[in-house]
């Protein structure tokens, strides 16, 4: 039961992962072209504050999730597809805005955008789905 969870957090985290490094990777080769929308300052300030929110308001709440109490009782009442639903919202929260941060980065070749995606990138070692961290949240008590 452990290992089929644990597979299926792996392959978000891992799929977000490779994702972002492939964008990179095309980006600083050249492949594809960044700075596309350098110029538009205004929708820069806009797409700038807005991923500034959610990265803010999605770190927290993805490493609080599992302490909410409708999380816990999901998780008891069936412990795998709980689990399973509720790991992946949570890589998702982190995985979702540093995809995006990493893309806007290179549109708009904002620092703080590259900024983010980075603190995205370090927030995923606390969320990380080891045998160890499925097996103590699969214990958490109601």
């Amino acid at each position: 039961m452990i290992s089929s969870v644990r597979k299926a957090l792996l392959a978000v985290f891992t799929v977000s992962l490779v994702l972002c490094l492939l964008m990179i990777g095309l980006y600083e080769t050249e492949l594809l072209i960044s700075g596309d929308m350098q110029g538009d300052k205004i929708v820069e300030y806009y797409v700038v504050a807005f991923m500034e929110l959610v990265t803010i308001c999605s770190i927290p709440l993805a490493l609080r999730l599992f302490k909410f109490g409708f999380v816990r009782r999901a998780i008891a009442q069936n412990p795998s597809r709980g689990l399973t639903r509720w790991g992946i919202i949570r890589l998702l929260l982190i995985c979702l805005p540093m995809i995006a941060n990493t893309f806007l980065y290179y549109q708009f070749m904002n620092v703080a955008l590259g900024y983010m995606a980075i603190i995205d990138l370090l927030c995923l070692v606390f969320v990380y789905p080891s045998e160890s961290r499925c097996q103590q949240e699969l214990e958490i008590k109601v």
